[in-house]
């Protein structure tokens, strides 16, 4: 059954706000978008009311929901302070001091506190990387295919809200399906469970999002996914120390993060600001992989290092911290990506595959005690 934006505003209409309006005459909304029975939408109000309305936005969840032909509704409340207005006072009618927001029995201060696993996953790794274009998605992708051959259960999310690359990556056309507890299945693929913000949308939909919403459907595609039993699941992660990265390490007890750059200084600045940002949150570090390490001409067999050669390993020297390996520059990387069928998968006894699971085996050893031995 089709759902149409009309359809969506019709339900919200009957969702009051804080002052009994209706939300759809509030000057709140933004655009709704719906999309093959997913619809996306955030509320935007002050931040001196946003505890207010966090009861209107799971009523307008809930409304959504409710709707026929509806899979999925991600619905965010952003809160901004108006130009001018003063942060609320500790006394503010209606709005706790923030030390109130604390769950009981939490550590004071402590930014994990609503950290809690994921039923049925042993550990969750992130894969991430200081700045964009080192090749992080290809890497987590042939990286999870080289845990998946070592024995391990494992899934992959893809949460590069911004610029997901795992359909491409996988070939993956299909849309998921609900489960009877209206969970989201995840799409099997080379023996992963593969889950991406980019099964939701099309391909070409530019995904102007505010950070609330992009946390939200972060959220979602951690709680919301029937990801059954796995021994590791992998994060695919968007680049940049933001919203997204704090996301996930506020709402699940990573077991590790993996740095992936390039030798090049710019990019080894960035890696480290990464690694520094996953340090400061208490997540640790699994160690550094060097992404487009050299080039090996393919007819001559001369070796060039375009991007220089070993900035990651002295990088991982110098900051205490696993060096995992180093992965050419190779066009047959690259056309089985582009392809949809990575290098480990279609070419599993070449030397690239060896390479993705020698640093598999790497992170393997690292999770001895976190997943059960394969």
């Amino acid at each position: 059954m089709s759902v149409t934006q009309q359809q969506v505003l019709d339900a919200l209409a009957k969702v009051k706000t804080p002052r009994g309006v209706a939300l759809t005459n509030a000057n709140v909304l933004s655009p709704v978008a719906v999309n093959d029975g997913k619809v996306f939408f955030s509320i935007n109000v002050d931040a001196a009311e946003a505890r207010a309305w966090e009861s209107v936005r799971a009523q307008a969840e809930s409304a959504v929901r409710a709707i026929p032909g509806v899979a999925t509704a991600m619905i965010a409340l952003t809160a901004e302070r108006k130009p001018g207005s003063a942060p609320a006072s500790r006394g503010a009618p209606g709005v706790a001091p923030v030390s109130a927001h604390r769950p009981p029995h939490s550590p004071a201060g402590s930014p994990m506190a609503r950290q809690a696993e994921i039923p049925g996953i042993a550990a969750v790794i992130a894969v991430a990387s200081g700045k964009g274009g080192v090749g992080k998605s290809t890497t987590a992708l042939n990286l999870a295919l080289g845990l998946r051959d070592l024995g391990l259960r494992v899934g992959l999310l893809d949460a590069d809200i911004y610029g997901p690359s795992v359909p491409r990556l996988t070939g993956i056309r299909e849309k998921p399906e609900l489960n009877d507890e209206r969970k989201m299945i995840p799409i099997e693929r080379f023996g992963l469970a593969i889950m991406s913000i980019g099964f939701l949308v099309e391909e070409d939909t530019a995904m102007i999002w505010r950070g609330p919403m992009v946390m939200s459907a972060i959220t979602q595609m951690l709680r919301d996914v029937a990801w059954g039993t796995l021994d590791v699941l992998v994060v695919d992660m968007p680049p940049g120390t933001g919203d997204a990265q704090l996301t996930l390490a506020q709402n699940v007890p990573l077991k590790g993060a993996i740095i992936i750059s390039t030798p090049q200084d710019l990019s080894l600045i960035d890696a480290r600001r990464g690694l520094a940002m996953f340090k400061k949150v208490n997540v640790p570090v699994l160690g550094i992989v060097e992404n487009m390490s050299y080039f090996q001409c393919p007819h001559c067999g001369t070796r060039s290092d375009i991007f220089g050669h070993g900035g990651a390993r002295h990088e991982a020297e110098r900051l205490g911290v696993p060096f995992l390996g180093e992965i050419p520059l190779h066009i047959a990387i690259r056309e089985t990506s582009d392809a949809g069928n990575p290098v480990v998968v279609s070419e599993p006894d070449g030397a690239h595959a060896a390479i993705y699971r020698a640093i598999a085996g790497e992170i393997r050893a690292q999770l001895k005690g976190v997943i059960a031995a394969a």
